[in-house]
C-alpha cells in the first residue's frame, strides 16, 4: 500500500500505534543518539525482565503479549533467538541450566523438536523442520548436542514434502545439518537446489527473503552464489529513503532489512554503494529500538524477542555493535547469519 505526503495527523498517530509509521511515504525518522553500550545494556535488561523460571522467555516484556512473526510461531523462537543474542556477546543467559534442560525436553525420540505454543502446527513438514532446526541451533550454540539423532527428521521430509514448504525454508537444511555436525548429503543439497529458481535478475519468488536464504544456503555450503551481480544491483535499487527494505505489507516484510544487509554484506565484495546502503540500515534499525531495550519490527511497534534478533543483527553486520572477541565457536552457524564470515 502507497500511502500519500497528505496524510493526516490522525492517520499517522494510528499507523504509529499499528508499527506502520516507518511506510509512511516521506517520513524519515531520524536515528536516536544512543550508543552501543546503551544499546547492549537495555538488550540485557529486556531479556532479564522477559526470562522464565522453566528458562523459556516471553516474546516482549507484558505477559499478555503474544509476540509477531517467529515469536507467535513457535515458542522456541524465543529461545533461541536469547541464546543466540546472549552466546554473540559472550553474556551468560539469565537461567542457563533451565534454558538447556528446557531445550532438552523438547524433542522426541524420533528426532523431532516441537512447540508447545505458537500457530505452526509441531506436526506438520513446515512445524518439522522449523522446531528442529532452531533447536539443533540453540543447542550447538551452548556447546550441547540433542540427545537424538535429529537428522531422519530432514530425510523424511526430503522425500517429499520438502516441496510443499514456504521458499524461506531453504537454508535451514544446510544450516540444521552443519549445526548436528555434517555437510547436507549431496541428494538433499540438489533437491533443494531444485526449489531456488531464479528470475532474471537473480532474485526468488519476487521477495528479499526467499533469495537471502538462497544467499545464506550457497554460504553455507561455500558455493558461489548464482547471480550474485544480479542479486547485489536489485537488492541495492530495492532500499528506500529511510534505509529498510520495507517495500511490500508489513507481515511480509518484517525480516526484509536484516535479509538485505546479509545479501550485501556477503555480495559487495567492498562496493562504497553497498557501505553506504548498510549504514543507513544501521540508521533505519536503531529507529526501532523501544524505550523498554527491546526492539519493534518497525519504528513505534511493540518489543518482540523476535525483532531484536534481526534488528540487533543488522546493527551488529553494519558493525555498530561489536560481538564478543574472540568470536564464538562456529559464529556462522548462529541463527541466520548475523556473524558469516566474508567470502574470500
Amino acid at each position: 500500500m502507497r500511502f500519500q505526503n497528505s496524510i493526516s495527523r490522525r492517520c499517522r498517530a494510528a499507523l504509529l500505534a499499528l508499527g506502520l509509521g516507518a511506510l509512511v511515504v516521506g517520513v524519515r525518522a531520524e536515528s536516536p543518539r544512543v550508543s552501543p553500550n546503551e544499546v547492549l545494556s537495555g538488550l540485557r535488561k529486556f531479556y532479564a525482565k522477559t526470562s522464565r523460571s522453566d528458562g523459556s522467555f516471553l516474546p516482549g516484556i507484558d505477559p499478555d503479549y503474544r509476540g509477531v512473526s517467529d515469536s507467535v510461531y513457535s515458542d522456541l523462537a524465543p529461545v533461541t533467538y536469547a541464546v543466540t543474542i546472549h552466546k554473540s556477546f559472550g553474556w551468560k543467559l539469565p537461567r542457563e541450566k533451565q534454558t538447556i534442560q528446557l531445550l532438552l525436553s523438547r524433542q522426541r525420540e524420533n528426532g523431532g523438536f516441537f512447540n508447545v505454543a505458537g500457530t505452526v502446527d509441531p506436526n506438520s513438514a513446515e512445524g518439522r523442520v522449523y522446531n528442529t532446526t532452531q533447536g539443533i541451533v540453540a543447542l550447538r550454540s551452548l556447546g550441547l548436542r540433542p540427545r537424538y539423532n535429529p537428522l531422519p527428521v530432514f530425510e523424511e521430509i526430503l522425500q517429499q514434502d520438502y516441496k510443499t514448504l514456504p521458499a524461506y525454508s531453504t537454508s535451514f537444511f544446510p544450516l540444521a545439518y552443519l549445526a548436528w555436525g555434517q555437510s547436507i548429503p549431496r541428494e538433499a543439497d540438489r533437491r533443494i537446489r531444485a526449489t531456488m529458481v531464479q528470475a532474471a535478475d537473480g532474485y526468488l519468488n519476487e521477495h528479499i527473503a526467499a533469495t537471502f536464504h538462497a544467499v545464506h544456503y550457497y554460504r553455507l555450503i561455500g558455493e558461489p552464489v548464482p547471480m550474485a551481480a544480479q542479486i547485489l544491483e536489485r537488492t541495492l535499487r530495492d532500499q528506500k529513503a529511510d534505509g529498510s527494505w520495507l517495500l511490500n505489507m508489513p507481515s511480509r516484510d518484517r525480516h526484509a532489512t536484516f535479509d538485505a544487509v546479509f545479501t550485501l554484506r556477503q555480495l559487495c565484495h567492498g562496493r562504497e554503494a553497498c557501505r553506504q546502503a548498510i549504514e543507513k540500515a544501521v540508521h533505519w534499525a536503531l529507529t526501532c529500538r523501544n524505550p523498554d531495550g527491546g526492539f519493534g519490527h518497525f519504528p513505534g511497534s511493540s518489543s518482540d524477542a523476535d525483532a531484536n534478533y534481526f534488528q540487533v543483527g543488522v546493527l551488529v553486520m553494519g558493525g555498530f555493535l561489536k560481538p564478543r572477541t574472540p568470536l564464538p565457536q562456529d559464529a556462522r552457524l548462529l541463527s541466520w547469519g548475523h556473524l558469516m564470515p566474508l567470502p574470500e
